[in-house]
């Protein structure tokens, strides 16, 4: 798919949650991939209307199966969807998307100019630029970011926030517990690990991957019973007492040398991971949690598992993530009172496969989706971290779809 970059700003209301949103917003529509995103910088209105405020601006990066024309309506309906209104040239705006380069393309029509006309003039669109692209061309004038940064004078930038830094968290959402989130060194455990830890948790992370982050994590082999009760035992010592588990662990059949397992293959590594040790811990640290007198178990499930997917995949999915499912009702049931359990049944989540999957996939994903883009890593953690916090004390044996609105039946 070829690269384009856009440029983002905002001059009105919460310039930085704008920024933040509108990045959020590209990183789920089917058919696009984020690919950088540069620093947010601060800087003057220029040819704006007076009293016009100051801009947070960035740059980023995507490939896209959409061409120009189709990509600048894409944007205009971003904007259109957080309240830009078109009251004037340069007028304020609490969203403006930019189609500065796309490929090695030059268009000239009467409504779209790539190269963006302007792009080589600013600062505040050359200098992001330069930060996350400085060897892309700019194909009429034949010279490099880099170069066309070279060649002006520094102008008026403040950096104001870096997008690969961690949020500024809500305090006392979690803060004082302790939690273990098995599979979280990528996806979907990743991003609940993280927003548990930014929401004040200490957090265990588990998983088979690198991931060095100043964070405490366990590397058991969660296909193996007794890695699965030797994972409880040093979970439970080095916190003291869990109060949160999130049983996220999954056997990864879509993706490297397993996708091209048999279906035998397949079953046995999903009933091994996903589902046998998923019940091995929820019922061992589920013990432990009412014997202490609280605590939170969160299970993953699949969307689709009750009403089914073709295919081998579906089939696969379906059965093992069914039995999750129902085994989190059950045991809410055997828990309760002390301990609260939910099932989360993520939908179509921009995951590694998700990343690199098929057109098909993507038109999918927008055709199955009332919201019509994907759901992110992000969206399953907003609501694990809600099920895990005070504010759903009234709540267990739930199974909470994260799925876009999707309705099937």
């Amino acid at each position: 798919m070829p690269t384009a970059y856009l440029g983002l700003g905002s001059n009105l209301g919460d310039r930085r949650a704008s920024l933040d949103a509108a990045v959020r917003r590209l990183r789920a529509e089917p058919g696009l991939r984020v690919l950088a995103v540069s620093a947010y910088y601060e800087t003057g209105p220029v040819d704006c209307p007076p009293d016009s405020g100051d801009y947070f601006n960035a740059v980023s990066a995507v490939e896209t199966d959409r061409d120009p024309h189709d990509l600048l309506k894409l944007l205009q309906h971003i904007e259109h969807q957080f309240g830009r209104v078109r009251a004037g040239i340069n007028s304020p705006r609490t969203l403006d998307l930019d189609l500065l380069l796309y490929g090695d393309r030059v268009i000239n029509t009467p409504d779209l100019v790539v190269p963006h006309p302007r792009l080589h003039e600013r600062a505040f669109v050359l200098y992001p630029l330069n930060q996350i692209a400085p060897e892309a061309r700019h194909p009429t004038l034949g010279k490099s970011v880099r170069e066309l940064w070279d060649d002006r004078p520094i102008g008026e930038l403040r950096a104001v926030h870096d997008p690969s830094e961690r949020p500024d968290r809500s305090p006392d959402v979690l803060d004082g517990l302790s939690a273990l989130v098995t599979g979280s060194t990528s996806g979907i455990g990743r991003a609940i690990g993280s927003a548990f830890r930014d929401q004040g948790a200490d957090v265990i992370f588990h998983g088979r991957r690198d991931f060095r982050d100043g964070v405490s994590i366990l590397s058991d082999d969660l296909s193996d019973p007794v890695a699965c009760d030797r994972l409880v035992d040093e979970a439970w010592a080095m916190s003291g007492g869990l109060d949160v588990v999130v049983l996220n662990a999954g056997a990864d059949t879509l993706t490297g040398d397993a996708a091209r397992w048999s279906f035998d293959q397949k079953l046995d590594a999903l009933l091994a991971v996903d589902l046998k040790a998923t019940m091995r811990l929820g019922r061992n640290l589920g013990a432990r949690m009412k014997e202490r007198g609280r605590g939170v178990i969160l299970t993953v499930g699949w969307d689709q598992a009750e009403t089914g997917m073709e295919g081998d995949s579906g089939q696969l999915f379906a059965a093992v993530k069914g039995a999750v499912m129902c085994f989190t009702r059950s045991l809410a049931l055997s828990l309760a009172p002390e301990v609260r359990v939910h099932c989360l049944a993520p939908g179509w989540i921009r995951t590694a496969w998700g990343e690199t999957a098929s057109p098909e996939w993507q038109e999918r994903v927008r055709r199955e989706t009332p919201l019509g883009v994907w759901g992110l890593p992000e969206d399953v953690a907003a609501a694990a971290v809600w099920l895990a916090s005070p504010a759903a004390a009234f709540l267990t044996g739930q199974t909470i779809r994260v799925n876009g609105g999707a309705v099937r039946g």
